[in-house]
């Protein structure tokens, strides 16, 4: 089981005398959160399931200088350079486990690329009210170890949220828990807010 993050929590993805991390994934998953049918407000009422969510998961390359260099995203499932991969869209959330990956090769992202920026957005426009188990989590793709998870419990009016970022830092990658709401349907939109993060 991997560290818990909370919002702002930074950690390292390497280990004292140990080689770094070669390959990695974010995870994220999501149900829908059912709503009340019958009754009063929801009072004596069933619970039912939602209309399907599609919320994407999206990773974003920054230089130095915090200039965006690539995007990985549902209309571009792989970096330029091969060394980031998007696993495919989900449009529903259905189903046990992460809902959409991607998967990072550390020591063949580019030397110029400084920042990963990972979030995630809903598609079709509904708000976090109707999310629920919504969760980002950074797994060894060597060891299929958990390193970290960032459970994204933040229900409300927001369409979208910066997740986390891995950054260089001294040689090595560390990991900052952003958890930051925004609005916007697609990663285009969210740029303004990222750059609040970077």
């Amino acid at each position: 089981m991997g560290i818990t993050l909370v919002k702002g929590q930074r950690i390292s993805l390497s280990k004292p005398g140990e080689p770094g991390l070669s390959k990695v994934f974010c995870g994220l998953g999501w149900d829908v959160a059912p709503v009340n049918a019958g009754g009063i407000g929801g009072l004596f009422g069933k619970k039912k399931e939602g209309q399907a969510i599609d919320l994407d998961a999206s990773a974003l390359l920054f230089d130095a200088n915090k200039q965006l260099v690539d995007v990985v995203w549902f209309r571009q499932l792989q970096s330029k350079d091969g060394s980031i991969k998007h696993s495919g869209d989900n449009r529903t959330g259905a189903g046990d486990g992460d809902d959409e990956v991607i998967h990072v090769e550390l020591n063949r992202v580019p030397e110029n690329v400084q920042t990963l920026v990972f979030t995630v957005n809903s598609f079709t426009g509904q708000n976090f009210n109707t999310v629920a188990n919504s969760y980002c989590r950074l797994v060894d793709s060597t060891s299929n170890v958990e390193l970290a998870r960032f459970d994204l419990g933040a229900r409300g009016e927001h369409t979208a949220l910066i997740l986390a970022k891995l950054y260089r830092h001294n040689g090595d990658w560390k990991m900052h828990a952003i958890g930051e709401t925004a609005s916007g349907k697609t990663v285009g939109d969210l740029l303004p807010a990222i750059a609040g993060s970077l």
